[in-house]
């Protein structure tokens, strides 16, 4: 299940993007329009910013902004920094984990096939595919 932390990730990113700004916005401001606590939006931006999703500036005239273009960042990419793996299963999203029944087990092929159907999926999603999505009213 994806928390909120990282939905919330996500609407700051789509938010950024659909500014279409070159300057910072205010993080009240994104808070107000996401109708989302500041507080706990500062946690997430704070994060976001050391993952290298966003740049941040304080004092007057500061805020947050993307890092790269809206068509460059994925939601797999906002989702795994902020929730870690997407993976369902222990033993396939670290290599290192020693399940004993792996060579034997009859579910792993459904679980991975679950995780490779996820990551194409949220990997192969733009943040301007939601804005598209967002203009035309509907959703994808």
């Amino acid at each position: 299940m994806i928390s909120t932390r990282g939905r919330y990730a996500v609407r700051v990113m789509l938010d950024l993007a659909m500014q279409h700004s070159d300057g910072f916005v205010p993080l009240k401001d994104i808070a107000a329009r996401q109708q989302i606590s500041k507080k706990y939006l500062e946690i997430i931006v704070k994060d976001m910013v050391s993952g290298g999703l966003l740049t941040g500036a304080s004092g007057k005239g500061g805020g947050y902004k993307l890092v790269r273009k809206p068509e460059e960042y994925n939601i797999g990419e906002i989702l795994e920094l902020m929730e870690g793996t997407l993976s369902p299963v222990a033993c396939l999203c670290d290599e290192t984990y020693d399940c004993q029944r792996k060579d034997i087990c009859q579910t792993l092929p459904m679980w991975s096939e679950f995780d490779h159907m996820a990551h194409d999926f949220f990997y192969s999603k733009k943040l301007t595919d939601l804005i598209s999505n967002q203009k035309e009213g509907e959703i994808k």
